[in-house]
């Protein structure tokens, strides 16, 4: 009898320690699990006033995107805009200049007032999340799991312009340069933000602020950029040329400004295949485009 009634004993005891273990084991193992946002996080994570920014996920500080993320904003021609015309539908290109293996992004369009300021539609590289911040419901346009690495050197989104003049609409942009290794540490957020003038300001991103009198001269048969501008505090500035695919094809750094009147002279003899270009100066941390055709 004795040896009978041991033998399940024993059998119960030994299932409940594994079963033990094994809860354990399970607690354990999502205690230790990392964020993945690999299919583009929720909303609200721009930076925009009353958002937070990708750090809220993954450790470490926002940086300046105003050198790492390239922006563009094309109207119905494919040609680069600075302002916008009411109801008009226009492409939204995203590029980070350094193009990393593992990234991603989430952007949002603001009024001065901080609504949302016109609509946002999804293409093959992006999608698009709604969130409600101080209780107004935004819209974000995102990376997808299909495209959150380099392979994909461009996200693109349209936007549709408010249907009156709102003024002047600010795009907030977060993107993340991922290290890839599956954990919440070790990226890089860099945020950045693009004034689209409204369409009765008369003045489009060359009259902001410090700079003014941005202007862009190309000359085909010396392929030399004259670019002139007027500054009301010393500075830089730093250029690049990006093709209509995202790709950067050259960078110049730490350009000085001068107060006052401004003339920097680009050589761009360089091996570059035929076609549209956007050049992009960044004087004193503010961004200015002109679009060039190189023959």
């Amino acid at each position: 009898m004795k040896k009978s009634f041991f033998l399940p004993s024993l059998f119960i005891a030994s299932s409940l320690f594994l079963l033990a273990f094994h809860q354990g084991a399970a607690i354990n193992h999502s205690y230790h699990s990392s964020p993945n946002q690999s299919n583009g996080p929720a909303g609200g994570k721009t930076g925009a006033p009353g958002e937070q920014n990708c750090t809220s996920c993954h450790a470490g500080s926002a940086l300046s995107g105003a050198t790492e993320n390239t922006f563009v904003l094309l109207d119905a021609n494919n040609q680069p805009v600075s302002s916008y015309i009411a109801g008009a539908t226009y492409t939204v290109n995203l590029a980070m200049a350094s193009n990393p293996s593992k990234k991603g992004f989430q952007s949002t369009a603001l009024t001065s007032s901080n609504v949302m300021a016109g609509t946002f539609a999804a293409a093959l590289t992006t999608q698009i999340v709604n969130a409600t911040i101080s209780g107004a419901q935004r819209k974000y346009a995102e990376h997808k799991a299909t495209s959150n690495s380099s392979t994909t050197p461009l996200w693109s989104w349209s936007w549709t312009a408010p249907a009156t003049n709102s003024g002047n609409v600010t795009f907030y942009i977060a993107t993340n340069k991922a290290n890839n290794n599956n954990n919440d540490n070790g990226d890089q957020i860099y945020l950045s933000q693009h004034v689209i003038t409204g369409p009765s300001s008369g003045a489009g991103l060359a009259e902001n602020e410090s700079v003014s009198a941005f202007n862009l001269l190309y000359a085909a048969d010396t392929q030399l950029a004259t670019i002139t501008f007027e500054s009301l505090q010393q500075g830089s500035m730093s250029l690049k040329l990006v093709d209509m695919n995202g790709k950067t094809w050259s960078i110049k750094q730490n350009e000085q400004v001068v107060i006052g009147k401004n003339k920097i002279i680009v050589d761009l003899s360089g091996s570059y295949p035929k076609g549209t270009y956007i050049l992009q100066a960044i004087i004193n941390e503010k961004p200015f485009t002109k679009s060039i055709i190189i023959n």
